[in-house]
């Protein structure tokens, strides 16, 4: 532990607030080219990286072997398996899409509803979080946004409201892992974390697809379909808090999203809005709508049945500890257990491990993959058209790769060289506001990170060390991190490279898309941490 370089919070001797200056400076540089010069998410992401690596050299005094091991590090994980299931996501939609399936899927959708409004609530808030539930790592932006604009949306429009409806499911995405991880990283009871994130979650997920429609459609529409907007957000917020509570994390997404679709589909059986919309058209002609043979439907639909098949069974037991025998694991060379964490990030000194998980059968993308490739033998595609769709796909995915990638990188080597505890520490001085601001530093973890899963690991610790320096419920400021994550997700440059490379949407799209999400991303995590304070003061009696 000696020989480890040791991470240093407060820079050149100075203050908390001016150290907390400089460790921003990257992120600010990132924001501004994205929402003021409006460059591509791919130009943003290398200039943040660049500064970033200027920043821990030159103002931590990290060595350059370090840094770049660091973004190295960072950059396979963008890799793999992060654009691993991107990849594999697209693939499975281009095979729908050449097969012609997709034309029967199209039909079968708006043969339950033709409204824009309410194809949006089944295919981007329930679906989509039906798929964040089971796979995450950006599957239900990439596959319900690329349904979307196969339907007629707009790819701005799809974009959108994937990204918003992407908000409910996340703090309980991918089999529950953000809050398993958190609990490991804390060593706080995983029973009382999905508790606590259940309850902050829920009211938030109730609302959410009225606010959908609000800020997309407007006031008048959410009116003209209260009902379903009602129906879905009531259905999924109820059984999100009652399973979290009772039943833990793994389950409460997958359960919550069947509770919404069945909900909707159950209501426009015998409820239909009075005037149908179809303004989220991108001709003027509408879709005509062809009657299919249930065993036609069945067929188009068995790729999404597959991908849901393969995902639920990578995620069982005895399944997964037979893939994770393939599963190669390694110490990142120049990096693992070189770098000191010191308090009060950690509780205790601590060598900051840096391994590498090959995990290449029981990954979420390979699932994916699998399920891609059993619906083309099914489908009886040609090997040549295969091949034909996945370099196509390939270089849909050239500039998205290098955005998330670049992102993966800045965010590592920030948490490597210290600035990601400097902007915590930050945060976790706000003493009262602390519950609310415990919030935020979990959006500032999920932007950097594109995930609430590291930014869990990532700020963990730290809450639960502020929490008892305040004499806050240690579980409730845990839980604020994670809560608070999730509204930091639409606004990563992981998720709007993912929606890019879904809808096919240009450069100006991408930066009209990143200020459109930015302030939505920000007052729902500010109504998070009004909550959380609520909860620390008034209604919660832990600690």
């Amino acid at each position: 532990m000696t020989s480890a370089w040791p991470q240093s919070y407060y820079l050149f001797g100075r203050g908390l607030g001016f150290s907390a200056l400089l460790a921003v400076l990257p992120t600010l540089l990132l924001l501004f080219l994205l929402a003021v010069k409006r460059k591509a998410s791919w130009i943003a992401a290398l200039a943040g990286l660049a500064a970033t690596l200027v920043l821990a050299t030159g103002a931590y005094g990290m060595s350059w072997n370090h840094t770049i091991s660091a973004a190295a590090y960072g950059a396979a994980f963008g890799l793999f398996p992060i654009t691993w299931v991107i990849y594999w996501a697209l693939v499975l939609y281009q095979i729908t899409v050449r097969t012609a399936k997709f034309e029967v899927i199209k039909d079968s959708i708006e043969s339950i509803t033709a409204d824009g409004r309410l194809q949006a609530l089944l295919i981007a808030f329930a679906f989509g979080a039906f798929l964040e539930g089971c796979a995450g790592f950006g599957t239900p932006v990439a596959v319900a946004a690329a349904m979307m604009v196969g339907l007629g949306f707009a790819p701005l429009y799809a974009s959108s409201l994937c990204l918003l409806a992407n908000t409910a499911p996340v703090a309980f995405g991918s089999i529950g892992i953000p809050i398993i991880t958190l609990a490991a990283v804390t060593g706080l009871p995983l029973a009382a974390l999905s508790t606590d994130v259940g309850k902050i979650c829920a009211p938030v997920s109730f609302f959410i697809p009225a606010y959908l429609i609000l800020v997309t459609c407007g006031r008048k529409a959410v009116s003209a379909v209260w009902p379903a907007v009602l129906a879905c957000g009531a259905a999924f917020a109820v059984v999100q808090f009652t399973v979290s509570r009772t039943m833990g994390p793994q389950l409460t997404d997958i359960l919550a999203s069947l509770a919404a679709m069945g909900a909707l589909m159950l209501l426009l059986r015998f409820w239909q809005p009075a005037e149908v919309d179809t303004t989220h058209l991108t001709s003027a002609k509408r879709h005509v709508v062809q009657k299919h043979s249930a065993r036609e439907v069945w067929s188009a639909w068995m790729p999404y049945a597959l991908l849901v098949v393969f995902v639920l069974a990578w995620g069982f037991g005895p399944v997964q500890s037979f893939l994770n025998r393939a599963t190669c694991t390694f110490a990142w060379p120049g990096l693992h257990n070189e770098i000191l964490r010191r308090p009060p990030v950690v509780r205790e000194a601590a060598l900051y491990a840096a391994i590498f998980k090959g995990n290449w059968l029981s990954a979420s993308g390979t699932a994916c993959m699998f399920a891609s490739l059993l619906s083309a033998l099914l489908a009886r595609m040609q090997i040549r058209a295969l091949l034909e769709e996945c370099l196509h796909v390939v270089r849909i995915l050239i500039f998205p790769t290098i955005t998330v990638t670049a992102m993966l990188a800045m965010a590592f080597v920030m948490n490597y060289c210290g600035a990601t505890g400097t902007l915590g520490l930050a945060f976790a001085a706000t003493g009262a506001s602390v519950p609310f601001f415990s919030s935020l530093t979990g959006w500032l973890g999920v932007f950097l990170t594109g995930s609430d899963t590291a930014s869990n690991a990532l700020f963990g610790n730290l809450q639960v060390v502020s929490a008892s320096r305040l004499g806050l419920d240690p579980v409730l400021m845990a839980a604020a991190n994670s809560a608070g994550g999730v509204m930091g997700k639409m606004i990563s440059l992981q998720s709007i490279a993912v929606a890019a490379a879904a809808t096919g949407m240009s450069v100006p799209e991408q930066a009209k898309l990143f200020r459109f999400t930015l302030r939505h991303s920000l007052l729902l995590a500010s109504i998070v941490g009004l909550e959380v304070l609520m909860y620390a003061y008034l209604f919660h009696h832990g600690a």
